[in-house]
């Protein structure tokens, strides 16, 4: 996964928005079908994919999933945090070597748990279209007090 950009934050308030730009590579969908075992040809053949509804290999939906614990275990406020549950909606296919953008929100802070709830929408700047939505409760002990 390429990194595109990303503005680490200190201190999270409900109500603020935060972005992060990445796109995956065939490689990275490659490796994640190894350590997975999905080898799904719609992920990985052409010639597959070629005809199914979506005419190309698409990544893996809990491929494009994975950037929130990226975002939320490292990035997110520095190391310490750690992605307590998640819901998600895979609203449209995501394809390697596009860019896309991760704009997450703050819906509410527990002070004295240390959690946050925070929403998040991935969209595919090519199209401006929503691919993947869902909710997260966050902990990070430094982020949310």
């Amino acid at each position: 996964m390429t990194d595109i950009t990303f503005t680490p934050m200190q201190v999270m308030e409900v109500g603020e928005t935060y972005c992060y730009r990445y796109q995956f590579s065939q490689e990275d969908v490659e490796k994640f079908a190894e350590a997975t075992g999905d080898d799904n040809p719609l992920h990985l053949d052409p010639h597959f994919a070629a005809n199914t509804p979506f005419k190309r290999p698409i990544v893996h939906g809990m491929l494009s999933a994975s950037v929130l614990a990226k975002v939320f275990g490292k990035q997110f406020g520095g190391t310490g945090g750690v992605h307590l549950s998640q819901t998600l909606d895979f609203v449209r296919p995501m394809y390697v070597d596009t860019e896309y953008e991760l704009r997450f929100s703050c819906k509410n802070i527990n002070c004295r748990r240390h959690t946050a709830e925070i929403t998040s929408e991935t969209f595919d700047l090519t199209t401006g279209k929503v691919t993947l939505r869902g909710t997260s409760v966050v902990f990070h002990r430094d982020l949310f007090n």
